[in-house]
């Protein structure tokens, strides 16, 4: 961590489906303006370089995914170190045999030749469990900012998955998302409930736009380590939202509200074990 007090943008836009092209080109230009803003990190939504639904692309998934070398990873590179911005963005990762795919969130850093780090969403929603495979781990990735933690929209649901991030030491949580209108209470809930529980600015982009049947409302917001919003962009269309973490505000606030020292981790076994429920 280099600053107390830090610029950063979310980026939340209408990913055209199955349009890589025209959304990578999309991005760059919103890279340009958040990095004009003063940003030192930007972060984009899941699945942004391919739009979301896996269903309606079906086996042309494959096609759009990205791996090492690719034109994403290299565009994204290219911005970064010309921009000295870091990039959150959500894409299609291509696996390491024929027909794998995970829907994952790369971190492109500064002065870094290929990509920084790599999250993999672990909790599948729905009928992504049909054409993405899951991931199995919580990396924490550095930043010129600090250290970050990723996960991935429904993985926002799921309390320990923030805790665990947290507790490898992650300073700002960021959760690129594809939430839909209907579950929007659920939405508001979750992003200061994560915030809140680990004493962290959250930084929750929400994609806008519809995908046939499917409504995502945007309302991408960042969030104080006391749960609360401390700026918000609309329902209504596309914004490039600029905020700012305050990691001083952060450390005072884990003192004072110090839920992660009162921890009684010795009384949580039940945690790890399997039920069913």
């Amino acid at each position: 961590m280099t600053d107390n007090r830090v610029k950063v943008a979310l980026a939340q836009f209408d990913s055209e489906l199955g349009n890589k092209q025209r959304n990578l080109q999309r991005m760059a230009q919103l890279c340009e303006q958040a990095a004009a803003q003063g940003a030192k990190l930007i972060c984009f939504p899941e699945l942004a370089t391919t739009g979301y639904r896996g269903d309606l692309l079906s086996n042309k998934l494959w096609d759009l995914s990205d791996s090492e070398g690719s034109e994403t990873y290299c565009l994204f590179s290219e911005l970064a170190s010309r921009l000295n911005l870091s990039i959150v963005a959500g894409f299609a990762e291509r696996g390491s045999y024929l027909g794998e795919v995970y829907n994952s969130v790369g971190l492109w850093n500064p002065g870094c030749k290929t990509i920084s780090g790599v999250f993999r969403k672990v909790h599948a929603f729905g009928i992504e469990k049909q054409w993405f495979k899951n991931g199995d781990s919580f990396p924490v990735f550095d930043t010129p900012i600090g250290k970050v933690g990723i996960m991935i929209c429904y993985d926002m649901g799921f309390p320990e998955v923030a805790r665990i991030l947290t507790l490898q030491g992650a300073e700002l949580l960021i959760a690129p998302s594809a939430w839909c209108v209907q579950d929007r209470d659920m939405w508001d809930i979750n992003t200061a409930c994560r915030a809140l529980e680990n004493g962290t600015h959250l930084l929750a982009v929400n994609r806008w736009g519809s995908e046939e049947d499917l409504h995502l409302f945007g309302g991408s917001k960042v969030l104080g380590p006391r749960g609360q919003v401390l700026c918000e962009a609309t329902c209504d269309g596309e914004a490039l939202l600029i905020g700012e973490v305050d990691f001083r505000l952060q450390a005072h606030t884990r003192l004072s509200v110090p839920y992660l020292r009162d921890r009684k981790p010795q009384r949580y076994g039940l945690l790890i074990q399997e039920t069913q429920v």
